[in-house]
């Protein structure tokens, strides 16, 4: 990549390594029969909806804006050509006056509660759409992100067993389950196909006698099924056992996988100083071009760098923001930097285009494509009206 050619800061997404991790997932659904589909939330470059269209069975949206999107740039042009793409949704609760305009851009609406199932589930069925609901387990597997466990004390997100017990025991219980196509749970965040084992028991425990009435099952997201090392083998045994115990069509809904290690920040080095330890500030910043580094947190690999202390010179990267804890992280290199000087972060496609902010009146970086013949396309730049027009 030739990253003094870009204008900084910079996204780059490579798709050849798009391609990549869509044929570890096609060969997924090819051996078990699994329909896969791409959560916008991590990745919604929609310039590559047509191809991830072609390779998975569509995509899955968290509101009205995303149901649209993947409409509008997968769902739609894919078939005009002929190949049927599903469009999902699920929301913890869904909003009246929205409600219709998603009814017009999806096939399958997950519902978050039995109220939520009442008040919408008969015009959903009506316009002929697949209704699901989404359960929650109580198996958590996270250790350490309370933020990210679905399955923790008050979690807002999911039915209990309890509940649905109770549900079903009420006046109009009979009425509501038959309105079920199928279950869903998401409860994983980067994890392997062990802890998704560990979570189909607790399923099967106490949702299981319903299964065997509906006609699909949703394993959610977090499956990080294209990282080195993950457990593929285990995961179709899993797709396997639920297919052949109840009969259902088994989905699952992974962004990261996707888009997993097939993105890149460029960005420069502004200004270096010294206070206790060597600081390099760059024109790119953790607090709103990179969140999760602040909120998993996590260190993103640098390309060229080692570990603090590791090579020879040893530099805390921060932003140029206002906000003190705006730091990157602590990273080595061979020479010591300067300014002008460009860095290339990886792993940055996903999580980070579709959270990035304006803060301070950030500019949001460039977004580019480098291509399969290897050439770079620049996708989007932005401007002071973009900041301008968040505001009012």
């Amino acid at each position: 990549m030739e990253s003094a050619k870009l204008p900084s800061p910079c996204y780059v997404v490579d798709e050849a390594l798009i391609e990549k991790n869509l044929d570890i997932l096609a060969g997924v659904m090819e051996r078990t029969g699994a329909r896969i589909l791409l959560a916008q939330k991590a990745f919604s470059l929609y310039a590559l909806y047509p191809e991830i269209g072609m390779r998975l069975s569509g995509a899955t949206a968290s509101g009205l804006f995303e149901a649209r999107l993947g409409y509008e740039e997968m769902a739609k042009p894919l078939a005009a050509e002929g190949k049927t793409c599903e469009n999902h949704v699920f929301s913890p609760a869904f909003q009246e006056e929205e409600f219709e305009q998603l009814l017009g851009f999806v096939d399958h609406i997950v519902f978050n509660s039995w109220r939520q199932v009442e008040k919408f589930g008969p015009r959903a069925k009506a316009a002929g759409k697949s209704v699901g609901l989404r359960v929650n387990p109580e198996c958590s597997t996270q250790e350490g992100h309370a933020i990210y466990d679905p399955c923790g004390p008050g979690s807002r997100l999911g039915v209990t067993c309890s509940c649905f017990e109770a549900a079903e025991k009420g006046e109009k219980g009979a009425e509501l389950l038959a309105m079920l196509d199928g279950l869903h749970f998401h409860t994983l965040c980067e994890q392997d196909s062990d802890d998704l084992e560990r979570t189909l028991d607790a399923v099967e425990e106490k949702f299981g006698k319903y299964l065997s009435g509906m006609k699909w099952i949703n394993f959610g997201g977090g499956h990080h099924i294209t990282r080195p090392g993950y457990d593929i083998p285990r995961l179709e045994r899993c797709i396997r056992k639920m297919q052949k115990t109840y009969g259902v069509t088994v989905y699952l809904e992974p962004g990261e996988a996707v888009a997993l290690n097939a993105g890149f920040l460029v960005c420069t080095v502004l200004e270096t100083m010294k206070n206790g330890v060597d600081i390099a500030i760059l024109d790119t910043s953790a607090a709103c071009h990179m969140p999760d580094v602040l909120e998993m947190p996590y260190r993103p690999p640098l390309r060229g760098s080692g570990q603090p202390g590791e090579k020879a010179y040893t530099y805390r990267l921060g932003g140029p923001t206002c906000l003190a804890g705006d730091v990157i992280g602590d990273y080595s290199f061979d020479a010591p930097l300067k300014e002008g000087d460009r860095l290339v972060f990886e792993d940055m496609a996903i999580y980070s285009m579709v959270k990035n902010n304006t803060f301070n009146g950030m500019p949001l970086p460039a977004i580019a494509l480098r291509q399969k013949d290897g050439q770079c396309r620049i996708l989007r730049q932005f401007g002071y009206e973009d900041f301008k027009t968040r505001l009012s």
